[in-house]
């Protein structure tokens, strides 16, 4: 299983504790987590998981693409409207790009998304690479929040075609 964003490691156990003593978390994040997690299993990378030398090292480190993405990252946001979106838009863009390399076909995703035109394309996007997605607004979240995740299963080898 992989998580990006991973700081400041609570998906990190709830992960390690679903895969079991025999699987393999690896996270990566900017942040580093402090205090390190002492699980066996489990493996925080410190860096961007857009650089292709991260990528490789989440690859090395998890043995080869995971069954499961998570994603609960998200920008630090400046209240500037537009920085803050085209900064949404490149943290999904990096997501997207990193879906081939680090989830395997049949593979499972969960990623936060903010509420934006951005994130809205993202996720049509990404409902043409899988069998089935559906948006998620938990009970836990902050009311007024415009935080929600997509749960997409069932990574095609070869996307659909969309249409308009």
């Amino acid at each position: 299983m992989v998580d990006l964003g991973c700081w400041p490691g609570g998906w990190l156990q709830v992960a390690a504790e679903a895969v079991g003593p025999a699987g393999r978390v690896v996270g990566v994040d900017l942040a580093a987590i402090e205090p390190p997690l002492d699980l066996a299993n489990v493996f925080a990378i410190t860096g961007d998981f857009s650089e292709p030398r991260v990528l490789e090292q989440v690859l090395t480190q998890l043995g080869g693409p995971a069954q499961v993405l998570l994603s609960d990252a998200a920008p630090k946001l400046s209240g500037v409207r537009a920085s803050d979106r085209a900064r949404e838009e490149a943290l999904l863009e990096a997501i997207e790009a990193a879906l081939p390399r680090l989830l395997l076909p049949g593979g499972a995703l969960l990623v936060k998304l903010l509420d934006c035109p951005e994130a809205a394309g993202f996720a049509k996007r990404v409902r043409a690479r899988f069998d089935s997605a559906r948006e998620l607004r938990p009970e836990a979240s902050r009311k007024g929040s415009s935080e929600r995740y997509l749960l997409a299963k069932g990574q095609l080898v070869t996307p659909r075609l969309t249409t308009g």
